[in-house]
Order: structure tokens, then sequence, then C-alpha cells
């Protein structure tokens, strides 16, 4: 008995560790996964905008850069990142599965356009269409 509960609380702790891309909710739409991987990298949290990326190579390296630039910044600047708004500037969905998302913020007022897929049901960013537009 008492290795049976053993065994199943560490099959727990074990199910709970490996577990870190479900600790975000899943996108219901293309909206959503834009805001909530806007907002990520705003506050400057790679592994949740990560969660809502579309992973590829192209994607991954992206990313990675961002998070570098992001980590080269001020004290102050990234205070000012955290404090920023999402600012929508269009919402355009292309098709069923593919949604154009113009956006800027409070803090740097740069325009810039991701493309949100929808891949085997779930709403991701893309980000090697679109960026610099």
């Amino acid at each position: 008995m008492i290795k049976r509960l053993l065994y199943a609380s560490l099959l727990a702790v074990l199910a709970c560790s490996c577990n870190n891309d479900g600790s975000y909710p899943k996108a219901e739409d293309a909206q959503d996964a834009g805001r909530e991987f806007i907002r990520a990298t705003l506050d400057g949290n790679y592994d949740k905008a990560k969660f809502y990326l579309l992973k590829n190579e192209d994607n991954l390296m992206l990313l990675d850069r961002w998070n570098a630039m992001y980590k080269s910044y001020s004290q102050d600047t990234v205070r000012e990142f955290k404090d920023a708004s999402i600012r929508a500037i269009s919402i355009e969905p292309l098709n069923d599965s593919t949604t154009k998302y113009v956006y800027s913020n409070s803090f740097t007022k740069d325009t810039t356009a991701i493309k949100i897929v929808r891949v085997n049901g779930e709403w991701l960013v893309d980000l090697k269409t679109f960026i610099g537009e």
C-alpha cells in the first residue's frame, strides 16, 4: 500500500514537472493568439511567447533574436515595455486558417505585422511572414 502511494506520488510529480508547455491556455482564436504572444514579448516572457509560436527553425531563430535584444535593454526600457499597451491596428482574416494581425504598442509606437495560422486546430503565431511591413 505504501509502495503504491509512493509510486503514484512520484508519477504525479513527474507529470506536473514535464508539462511546462501546458501551463498556458490554448488560444481560442487568432486574435487571442496574437494578443497573448504580443503581451508575452512585451513582458519579456519568452517561454510564454514560445508557447503561442508556430515552432519551426525560422520562427525559433527570430524569437531568440527578439529575446536577446530584450535582454540587452536597460531596466527603464524593460519597464516601459511591460507598461505598454497593445494597440491593434487591424486584424484581418485572410482565409479560415490565416489571419494578419497589425499592431503597435504605446511605448515604441512602431507598426508590426504578424501572421497567425491555425495548425491542427491550434492558433499559433508565424513570425517569418509580414515582419517589417
